[in-house]
């Protein structure tokens, strides 16, 4: 089994953010990962762009399926991870140390609502 950071938070979309202070980068899970099967393309947002808590901010598309990627909290995009768009692939190999986006938080009081790895992990058994 997958193990989970312990440092990050979760969402119940199979999403993941890391927290540094007001920041948050932003990927999805070794779940969500194994669900989509090979990835073979991610459509991230531009930098600046504005997103709510649970507001889709990009796709991923795998050989199965195409698949919506949701913000795990409300602020705007302000570092996208351009590398993916040629190697999408990498979030299958590492989808914990791959990030998509890195997110400034406007309200940190979301995170609250969020996962543990624990609760994630109870989730998905």
């Amino acid at each position: 089994m997958a193990s989970y950071p312990a440092g990050f938070k979760y969402t119940k979309d199979h999403e993941w953010i890391e927290l540094s202070g007001d920041r948050g980068k932003i990927g999805i899970t070794d779940y969500a990962q194994q669900q989509l099967g090979d990835v073979v393309y991610i459509e991230l947002p531009e930098i600046g762009a504005k997103l709510k808590q649970g507001q889709s901010f990009g796709t991923i598309e795998s050989v199965k399926a195409v698949s919506e990627l949701y913000s795990p909290v409300t602020g705007e995009v302000i570092e996208i991870n351009a590398a993916l768009k040629d190697k999408p692939e990498t979030v299958n190999k590492d989808p914990h140390g791959n990030w998509m986006v890195v997110i400034k938080l406007t309200n940190a009081g979301e995170t609250g609502a969020l996962l543990d790895a624990a609760q994630y992990q109870a989730l998905i058994k």
